[in-house]
């Protein structure tokens, strides 16, 4: 174990044995009464990250490419909120713990939505079924009202707007006829890299039997689809 303890000093620059220099007052006398001399502090080792020469080449839309071959489902990650409701297509969405009931989310850190999910401190992923291309296409654009229309009253659809309810936990839109909706408060915030990773705590769910009949709507290399057969 010194061994090992010694190595790595060298390896540092470290200084492996105490140097006579006296740095400040000793705390220690030796039995003369003379002051003890007081070892130099050992340099901080360098803490580094990966440096840039080992970092692999990576193109952007070849990494989004390759990426885009792991199918998934779609969801629109709502909240209420004084300015209106909110929300955003989300596929980056997963279950995160059984014991406490955690869910998670990734947005990107440029989001227009972000913030007012942020504010509200409460959120409704909603599930998409494959009837709901449509719904997530509205969802997925940036800025603007989502929930346009005459639907600024939970419940009315209107002539061409979103229709909602609250959700019973935490009063976010839970949009109408989707096979599933989690009702969440948030519970953490975490950076990952150009994306924030967001954690809520499970506060109410359920499934409609009669919406999930159809199926769930994925999505893979950019387009949407379905289970067959």
């Amino acid at each position: 174990m010194a061994a090992t303890a010694v190595r790595y000093l060298r390896s540092v620059g470290a200084p492996t044995t105490a140097s006579p220099a006296i740095t400040g007052t000793a705390d220690t006398t030796d039995p003369t009464g003379t002051a003890a001399p007081v070892p130099a502090p050992l340099p901080r080792p360098a803490l580094r990250a990966v440096r840039e020469d080992e970092r692999a080449p990576l193109d952007p839309a070849e990494f989004r490419s390759v990426l885009g071959h792991f199918a998934s489902g779609v969801t629109v990650v709502t909240a209420p909120g004084d300015e209106g409701p909110a929300g955003f297509a989300c596929q980056s969405f997963a279950s995160l713990s059984l014991d406490p009931p955690l869910v998670t989310f990734m947005v990107a850190r440029t989001s227009s939505t972000w913030p007012r999910i942020a504010r509200a401190g409460v959120f409704c992923v909603n599930i998409l079924g494959a009837g709901q291309g449509e719904l997530c296409r509205r969802f997925a654009v940036s800025g603007g009202d989502k929930f346009a229309g005459d639907a600024g009253v939970a419940g009315d659809a209107g002539a061409a707007g979103v229709s909602y309810t609250a959700a019973p936990a935490t009063g976010s839109p839970r949009l109408a006829d989707v096979p599933a909706w989690i009702d969440c408060t948030i519970q953490a915030v975490h950076t990952g890299g150009d994306h924030l990773i967001v954690v809520g705590r499970v506060e109410a769910l359920a499934a409609d039997p009669a919406a999930a009949e159809a199926g769930p709507l994925l999505f893979h290399r950019g387009a949407f689809g379905r289970f067959s057969g």
